[in-house]
């Protein structure tokens, strides 16, 4: 049964022109005030089965002059996104007309939904849990094929099973210690369970750290992986960017100096989604506006998950070069050898000295070559070759994150005391302290105050 809460409303197409637009209206007189502003004849949309879809019209009531022309979805609850009556209003996808039938539905009788309220009321009805609330906005920002994908699955549940699973374990063994104290029947009583405590917070503790090992891999897939393009002006980091992305996004010229500010733009390289960051030629120079942009392109230096330094292979090494090979040391890097199309100016044993040899590839933009190899030393470097099993269970939230760490202390805290010979009922607030840290990822003992701010971070309409 759904909790009871007032209807509200919210437009839940982004703005601007579309094909269509969709007003969303939700609670227990969804349909009352959809029926209010809907007119087709004497059709009363309350009367019709549920998942169904209407032509009509919406009208303003007080003058019965129409708004627009319309299909309207009606869907009864509990069979809904949030398990409550649900009305959308499908108009014509302008600003104009999808507002104004907004303001009609808000005049008679809902409510203008917060941001997130729907995600919100379908979490507090126990349709989802809060980790499947989050991967709802982690699906629609997904940048990236397996960025999706690792979203839909924690939205179909596999996180919260196994968070459920854990924590059921833990409840399971905090009755039997119950039991083994309240009707000892030996009198090692207190040494068996304090084993049972001690075995059961390593068996879990374990499979806490193989959740978190996935972190690294599953924070990449949801984020991308901030890539910088480095290298002096006119070596061909925007030629580059351009061929990963397989567009012209960057202006490319002979010219040295020409790009003034970072670009940055998302491509799923051999499954491994990077943020590619396209930076101004690091340089000293006079000109006020590039020196903004290369003080921009340290930064984002000094940021990124992985280098991408391109050298000039029809030049000599210059002191600039020496310099950013030097500031990139220790960082996760590759580094290119680019324009191999014409004459070489480097000596390649000389650097091979100075650098890991694996690091490096050479390409030329011209003719493409080398481009296979870069993209496979990418997915090699981050992933071994291997971005993930199709259905494995990614952690890549930092909420999520933060709170398995906290976990794993908490069985320390467990095995410690047990070790130290600390009384079991004492050891037992550890235990139950790892059973409360596990609910606030699926917000099964989470405060108010963390679901309203998790939910405010929601787009309107969602």
């Amino acid at each position: 049964m759904a909790i009871e809460f007032d209807t509200i409303a919210a437009i839940s197409t982004p703005p601007g022109e579309g094909g269509i637009g969709i007003v969303r209206i939700s609670g227990d007189e969804a349909l009352e005030i959809a029926d209010r502003v809907y007119r087709l004849g004497s059709k009363k949309l309350a009367d019709q089965p549920s998942h169904t879809i209407h032509y009509g019209h919406i009208v303003n009531p007080k003058t019965d002059t129409p708004v627009d022309e319309v299909m309207v979805t009606i869907m009864k609850e509990p069979k809904t996104y949030t398990r409550e009556d649900i009305v959308e209003i499908n108009t014509h996808g302008g600003i104009v007309s999808v507002n104004k039938v907004l303001e009609t539905v808000l005049q008679n009788g809902a409510r203008l939904a917060e941001p997130g309220e729907f995600t919100k009321r379908a979490f507090l009805n126990g349709r989802i849990d809060l980790s499947q609330a989050e991967a709802v906005m982690d699906v629609i920002r997904a940048k990236t094929d397996k960025a999706m994908h690792m979203a839909v699955t924690q939205l179909d549940g596999n996180l919260s099973r196994l968070i459920k699973n854990l924590r059921q374990d833990i409840l399971n063994t905090l009755a039997q210690v119950e039991v083994n104290i309240d009707y000892p029947e030996y009198d090692d009583v207190e040494e068996m369970t304090s084993q049972l405590l001690i075995e059961k917070a390593e068996q879990v503790k374990n499979q806490v750290e193989a959740l978190l090992e996935t972190a690294s891999h599953g924070k990449i897939l949801r984020e991308g992986l901030a890539t910088a393009i480095i290298g002096r002006p006119n070596v061909g980091k925007s030629s580059l960017l351009n061929v990963l992305l397989k567009e012209d996004k960057a202006i490319v010229t002979d010219i040295a100096g020409t790009t003034r500010d970072v670009i940055e733009e998302y491509v799923s390289v051999k499954g491994v989604p990077l943020r590619l960051i396209d930076t101004a030629g690091i340089r000293e120079t006079e000109d006020i506006v590039e020196r903004i942009g290369v003080e921009r392109s340290r930064k984002a230096l000094s940021e990124a998950d992985l280098i991408l330094l391109v050298l000039n292979q029809s030049e000599p090494l210059t002191p600039e070069d020496e310099l950013l090979l030097e500031a990139t040391e220790e960082h996760h890097r590759l580094i290119i050898f680019n324009k191999t199309d014409l004459e070489n100016q480097l000596n390649l044993d000389d650097l091979k000295e100075k650098v890991d040899p694996e690091s490096i590839v050479q390409t030329s933009i011209v003719t493409q070559k080398g481009l296979d190899e870069l993209e496979a030393k990418i997915a090699e470097l981050f992933f071994a070759g291997n971005t993930g099993e199709k259905d494995a269970t990614y952690v890549s939230n930092v909420r999520h994150i933060a709170l398995l760490h906290e976990t794993i202390e908490a069985f320390d805290d467990v095995i410690e005391g047990i070790e130290t010979g600390m009384p079991v009922d004492l050891v037992q607030i550890d235990m139950t302290r790892a059973w409360d840290l596990l609910g606030e990822i699926t917000g099964e003992s989470v405060q108010d105050e963390l679901i309203t701010q998790l939910f405010s971070q929601f787009c309107l309409g969602k």
